[in-house]
């Protein structure tokens, strides 16, 4: 197979030919499209892909690889790409950018020089790390971002983090330099979605947060007090033990990694001690892998679909050669081949990109406990280690002021003097960003 020629300056002489197909939509004009097209003198268009467009894909997992390689041979050269995460001999089977020998490595970093390797031309820089470890200004350097996640508190975090990057002029309107356009893709056994979100334009990820379901949640006063099932104990491990300095542990309590062996043998032997305490069966290491990583199925096939949408939808978007998607596309290939595209709609309420203030109807009666766990599995929320404040007290906290406001837990709400239209500050780690909730209560009419 003939390869294109390095120049003394470093840069590719492509073969002739090698982008024809791509030339065909960018070379002509149509009803659709939005742009001039580029001619042999002036290729506007063809440079900004090839030279100009910096594009951000987040995972090198199964969508990962497939969106890297996709955008790789649509001509994109400048690719950054961000995984925290290291190859498992289980992840062979479908991200076909790794091999055996790679097994332990950093995907991100493995996947980078596969494709800088097989595409002449092609710059994937590669970083180990979360996408909570880089600055604003890492952020605001893309054309757009592609998201290629497993979970559900990293798309949010990205997702608000892009709102919140827009900005917008006394009249409310967004400036449009600022916009980063999201892709987000996912997928789940013979299930996939791909969505176009421009932030503060269409809505954002947060507002269709109810259409996931909850991840399962429990009690705290149960895990911290009554465990009854495996999963209590491997909960515990992962919100108390992590803090309780009479537990040795091997590592940072605050660097804590599910994806690192070393931290999750340590999580499993702490579950199984407390479950032995509590005469409970059954916790095992692929258990605690499962609760503490909430894995989720992948098929190959699903992945190159979802995959191959998001990237259609990034080359148009940067060449403004057509319509993009506006905004949700759905797929089931349970029985068949079934697709289904639709708008959502911005959400009032929203907490990344709506009012942020959000109604609540409850009784006074409710234990703070009751509450926690209500609002801790409402699809609207899905918070994972809630706090909350009310009238400048604190009414319960996580982390170091857990121990001074666990006995408000059984106090209900009458008790704490949480009058109707009271407005409750929440804050989580599942929210995007230094996002809080801001929920007036109501009372429930007798």
């Amino acid at each position: 197979m003939e390869t294109p020629m390095a120049t003394d300056a470093g840069q590719y002489q492509d073969i002739q030919g090698r982008w024809t197909d791509i030339e065909k939509i960018i070379n002509r004009g149509g009803p659709m499209a939005d742009f001039v097209p580029d001619t042999k003198e002036t290729p506007n268009i063809k440079n900004g892909i090839q030279n100009d467009f910096k594009i951000l894909v987040i995972g090198a997992g199964g969508l990962g690889c497939e969106l890297l390689k996709n955008l790789a041979l649509s001509g994109f050269r400048n690719i950054d790409v961000i995984d925290m995460d290291t190859i498992d001999v289980s992840n062979l089977n479908r991200q076909f950018l790794f091999r055996r020998k790679d097994v332990g490595k950093s995907k991100a970093e493995v996947a980078a020089a596969f494709i800088n390797q097989r595409v002449a031309g092609c710059k994937v820089t590669p970083y180990k790390c979360k996408i909570q470890d880089k600055d604003e200004d890492y952020y605001r350097q893309f054309k757009l971002i592609i998201a290629g996640l497993d979970s559900i508190e990293a798309r949010r975090w990205i997702n608000g983090l892009l709102v919140n990057l827009v900005v917008v002029d006394n009249e409310g309107n967004p400036e449009p330099d600022t916009i980063i356009p999201l892709i987000d893709g996912g997928t789940e056994g013979f299930k996939g979605q791909a969505r176009v979100i421009i932030p503060r334009m269409s809505s954002c990820f947060e507002c269709s947060l109810d259409a996931f379901p909850p991840q399962t949640t429990y009690a705290i006063c149960t895990i911290a007090n009554t465990p009854r099932v495996p999963e209590h104990c491997i909960q515990w491990a992962l919100i108390f033990g992590l803090e309780d300095k009479n537990l040795t542990k091997p590592f940072d309590p605050k660097k804590f990694d599910n994806d690192n062996p070393q931290h999750m043998t340590w999580l499993f032997e702490t579950a199984k001690k407390r479950a032995e305490d509590h005469n409970i069966n059954g916790v095992t290491y692929k258990l605690t892998q499962g609760v503490a990583k909430n894995i989720i199925p992948a098929i190959a096939s699903t992945n190159a679909i979802i995959a191959a949408s998001c990237c259609n939808e990034a080359f148009k978007i940067c060449t403004e050669s057509s319509g993009y998607l506006n905004n949700y596309m759905m797929y089931n290939g349970v029985n068949g081949v079934y697709t289904y595209t639709f708008e959502y709609e911005q959400k009032e309420g929203c907490a990344v990109c709506g009012t942020n203030i959000v109604t609540y109807e409850t009784e006074p009666t409710i234990t703070l406990s009751t509450f926690l766990e209500n609002i801790s599995q409402d699809p609207r929320f899905q918070l994972k280690k809630p706090s909350l404040r009310s009238n400048g007290r604190n009414l319960y906290m996580q982390g170091l002021l857990h121990e001074a406001t666990v006995k408000n837990l059984e106090k209900t709400f009458k008790e704490l003097n949480v009058s109707e239209a009271d407005e409750i500050n929440i804050t989580d780690p599942s929210l995007p960003g230094n996002l809080a909730i801001r929920m007036k209560i109501i009372y429930k009419k007798n």
